[in-house]
């Protein structure tokens, strides 16, 4: 769910450097193709978020899987920094206490909010599927969701379909007409 509110060109290194700064302690930015962007949140995204990650942490929680974070978690994908809206991370991948997490996420789930340009969605799935991950891109304008998993074709679901967790999380189901 990005906003993009200012882009600066910069190193990966210093993009690191430049997330820790004190100034910038209350903000959310993501390093998408050598750009910092910064990435705020609205309300109706947020609340499209939550109803996944309650669902995805719980289904996790209860069958003792991994981690669910939400778009505070920042990850390292293929040279990049991102901030998915929701990520799962298998259990026994490392989850950071600070920093971008150095494990990428095995799910990454992307919301879309005006202001995200169709080549950085897309150059953020081409990075994820790239480090292994699948992605859901929801769109709740189109009241869509696109899944991508790596070597597999890309699959558009709509309000009459069901997500699952595929080979990611086995077993795990939610309507698109729920979110």
């Amino acid at each position: 769910m990005a906003v993009v509110v200012r882009n600066l060109r910069m190193t990966v290194e210093d993009f690191d450097q430049f997330v820790e700064l004190p100034e910038n302690a209350d903000k959310r930015y993501e390093f998408i193709g050598g750009e910092a962007v910064e990435v705020p949140s609205n309300a109706y995204s947020s609340y499209i978020v939550v109803r996944i990650l309650w669902r995805l942490a719980m289904f996790v929680e209860l069958n003792n899987l991994g981690y669910v974070t939400g778009e505070g978690g920042g990850y390292r994908v293929y040279g990049d920094r991102y901030a998915p809206d929701v990520a799962f991370l298998r259990k026994g991948k490392t989850l950071s206490k600070q920093g971008y997490n150095p494990d990428p996420p095995d799910l990454a789930v992307e919301v879309l909010s005006p202001g995200n340009t169709e080549s950085e969605m897309s150059l953020k799935v081409v990075n994820y599927m790239n480090d292994g991950a699948t992605v859901w891109v929801v769109d709740y304008e189109s009241k869509t969701v696109d899944v991508f998993v790596p070597g597999q074709k890309a699959v558009r679901l709509t309000e009459k379909d069901t997500l699952d967790g595929g080979a990611v999380l086995p077993g795990f189901t939610l309507a698109v007409k729920d979110i």
